[in-house]
């Protein structure tokens, strides 16, 4: 393990020991990479935005000031600091200040309307109403009768004679691979 620690660069060497004193002594290999191009990333961002707050003041140079800055703004943008305490407590104290409504519904649960759940249909089925065996002979009788029936025969008879019937889902049973 010690030849292995020999081979390793300095800046992971670093990141092991820190580990090390967090408490952490099992971990993947790949943590430390993965940490050495976060902390690589980081610099880089920091670096960049130096020059940057550098350039923008006629400096030839980056120096701490503007280091110190670039971290700054940083730490504005990445972190946000809670708000005091007293602010926190304020804020509950006017919100309690409101009672809670009342429920309307009785003991339980209260559940949405059926239209709203998932479990109600959601499709509808149209079957044609049979028509008496008599309504069907008359017809037949008048076709025969009359090969050309006017307009005014076909009025009587309802043109949309069915009904709407709506069945809920079944529970699919589970299989097992």
């Amino acid at each position: 393990m010690a030849d292995k620690d020999e081979d390793l660069p300095r800046d992971a060497k670093i990141v092991k020991s820190l580990l090390k004193s967090m408490g952490v002594e099992d971990y993947e290999p790949r943590v430390i990479h993965q940490f050495l191009e976060l902390w690589y990333r980081y610099v880089v961002d920091v670096l960049t935005d130096a020059q940057v707050y550098s350039e923008h003041a006629g400096k030839a140079a980056i120096d701490c000031d503007d280091v110190k800055l670039a971290i700054q703004s940083k730490v504005n943008l990445s972190f946000s600091q809670p708000p005091p305490r007293e602010v926190l407590l304020e804020l509950a104290r006017t919100r309690n200040k409101m009672p809670l409504p009342r429920t309307i519904a009785g003991p339980g649960v209260p559940l949405p309307p059926e239209q709203d759940t998932l479990i109600s249909p959601n499709y509808q089925l149209v079957i044609p109403k049979k028509q008496p065996a008599q309504a069907v002979e008359e017809t037949e009788d008048e076709e025969t009768a009359d090969p050309n029936p006017s307009q005014e025969a076909k009025v009587d008879m309802p043109q949309n004679a069915s009904q709407r019937v709506s069945f809920p889902l079944a529970k699919r049973p589970k299989t097992v691979i």
